[in-house]
């Protein structure tokens, strides 16, 4: 198989073969490294290489080019090779186009002439770039294959885990793809056996399997290494994240657990605009795929999927039971498992959830939509994000939401992005009345809530963003928690009734501790927050300063 491209875009031949020179220097093992010198040869190139079936990792592109800006080849090449990585080379005087170009041309980074020392300047730009674009890419003929039935729950179920544990594969849908019959009658499998799992080491293949299954077979771990740790925390998204990061890098024996995957409601966000750092902005994968990488680079444990289900105190220690039976032990506990999605009542829903309804998986499921009908349910920014992404795939995205606009529950820059999008069309003052099909989603009856009038639409999908509620079903009846089911932490819990029966501490809560010494609650979970990533972060590694303060105390 050929290399990956690497393709370098500038109409000055001296520029050109610097950067083709300082990119072999460090690239030329494991990419092959092309240039061009206008931006037609370029895209004509780009064409070239996808008939021949080659992949194309990362474009740079000089901006001021004679016959197309290099603005104008990036964007283009988006239709091409969707996963390329985008750079724009600019002078200091273009910063300004190459800022406008990261929404115009999703670029993914800038780089200002010179760039020297390369060291620098450009080869970490470039390797973060790359293991972004490998953490995503697949080649066509290999790598775990997913054959299933579009509108299966159970395909929906193992799709969805294998995305949100950042685990590249390719899904082949029986209905619509001659491959997928291939393998079916090449291995013996029946429909009713799906999903199938296919792996290219000759292993087996999995017939209809258990997240856990699929886990176990990849090698993922689901066993504690140790039989006491100084931290254990519940929950992979930001917050837990964050806290296992800084718990490993200071020394304590640190252990995350989630039931699902790591990045929580924010890893399956398209693009996080906002997020302090990322001038382009980064997506909820990609950030997930960097800080579960620091987490056990530093020395943390990570085991998912693998669900608590209940927490006892003995002695000051407090043990985990896990759904499989076992315990953990551990001496602080951090609770940071966010909120899920209620199921929504409208009627149909039940009856279609996981074959055309979601609730978020917009990211696992938008390609399976390509020029089709969806609706997004929801005004927040999850809601945004999704229909944002959608609409790079669907004919059509509605955006139903009960209010009359979206100005109090969404960023303003998403709001613009979704005004700039032709195909994305607001519905305020309307909810789903009910859902219709025939084993899978057909249409979508919207009901009106200024004179009550119900219309119906067809769509193929519904993505489902509201109706949240903290995730508290395995904390003991020990941790108060507001009249929300959001847990307590503080000095908010002095107020709280039943807070001078169950705490009988000699000092009051640190700030994020519940009622229940040692216990430790941070991000979406906790009366109080944000509800923001960067938030979320904060606390999370606000938590271990206070971790190590607990500890000293018993």
């Amino acid at each position: 198989m050929n290399k990956p491209v690497l393709l370098i875009v500038d109409d000055d031949p001296q520029v050109l073969a610097a950067v083709r020179r300082d990119l072999r220097s460090r690239y030329r093992e494991n990419y092959m490294i092309i240039g061009a010198p206008s931006g037609e040869e370029a895209l004509s190139a780009m064409r070239e290489l996808k008939s021949r079936g080659d992949s194309l990792a990362l474009i740079i592109c000089d901006q001021r080019m004679p016959g197309m800006m290099g603005s104008e080849v990036l964007a283009q090449s988006r239709a091409i090779y969707p996963l390329a990585r985008r750079v724009l080379l600019t002078a200091y005087s273009d910063i300004d186009a190459a800022i406008k170009a990261i929404n115009e041309a999703h670029l993914d980074h800038y780089l200002s002439k010179p760039w020297q020392p390369p060291e620098e300047r450009l080869f970490p730009v470039v390797d973060d770039l790359l293991d972004a674009w490998q953490a995503e890419y697949l080649p066509e003929a290999k790598g775990l294959r997913l054959v299933g039935f579009q509108w299966s729950p159970q395909s929906h179920a193992i799709k969805d885990y294998l995305a949100s544990n950042l685990i590249p594969y390719r899904w082949l849908d029986v209905a619509r793809d001659a491959d997928a019959r291939a393998l079916l009658d090449a291995a013996g499998v029946t429909n009713e056996e799906l999903p199938a799992l296919f792996f290219d080491d000759g292993s087996p293949v999995l017939r209809n399997p258990a997240p856990r299954q699929v886990a176990e077979r990849l090698g993922k771990p689901l066993t504690a290494a140790f039989d006491l740790y100084d931290l254990a925390i519940v929950g992979a998204g930001p917050a837990g994240l964050a806290a296992a990061v800084y718990g490993a890098s200071e020394g304590l024996r640190t252990l995350l657990l989630d039931r699902h995957s790591p990045g929580g409601q924010a890893g399956s966000s398209s693009r996080i605009e906002n997020y302090l750092g990322f001038p382009a902005g980064v997506s909820g994968s990609e950030l997930t795929r960097r800080a579960i990488a620091q987490a056990q680079r530093l020395g943390a444990e990570f085991l998912a999927p693998l669900e608590v289900t209940g927490v006892s105190i003995e002695g000051g220690y407090k043990s985990l039971a896990l759904s499989d039976g076992r315990k953990i032990v551990t001496r602080a506990l951090l609770a940071a498992t966010g909120m899920s999605y209620r199921e929504h009542l409208a009627p149909g829903i039940k009856e279609h959830t996981g074959a055309g309804v979601y609730y978020g998986a917009a990211t696992t499921e938008a390609a399976a939509f390509r020029d089709r009908h969806v609706t997004v349910v929801g005004g927040g920014n999850s809601a945004g994000q999704g229909a944002i992404y959608l609409a790079r795939y669907a004919t059509e995205v509605d955006i139903v939401i009960r209010r009359e606009s979206l100005r109090d529950t969404m960023s303003q820059y998403l709001i613009e992005q979704i005004e700039k999008t032709p195909n994305i069309h607001l519905r305020p003052q309307t909810e789903i009345e009910k859902v219709e099909g025939d084993g899978h989603v057909e249409s979508v009856v919207f009901k009106s809530l200024t004179d009550g009038s119900t219309a119906s639409h067809p769509a193929d999908a519904l993505f489902i963003f509201i109706g949240t509620r903290p995730r508290n079903d395995w904390l003991p009846p020990e941790v108060l928690l507001d009249e929300k089911g959001f847990v307590l932490t503080g000095r908010d819990l002095m107020a709280a009734e039943g807070y001078a029966r169950i705490w009988k501490e000699q000092r009051e809560p640190l700030l994020l501790e519940t009622s229940v010494h040692g216990v430790f609650a941070a991000g979406d979970l906790r009366s109080g927050a944000m509800n923001r990533v960067a938030s979320a972060v904060g606390e999370g590694s606000m938590v271990v300063r206070l971790v190590h303060e607990y500890l000293t105390l018993t």
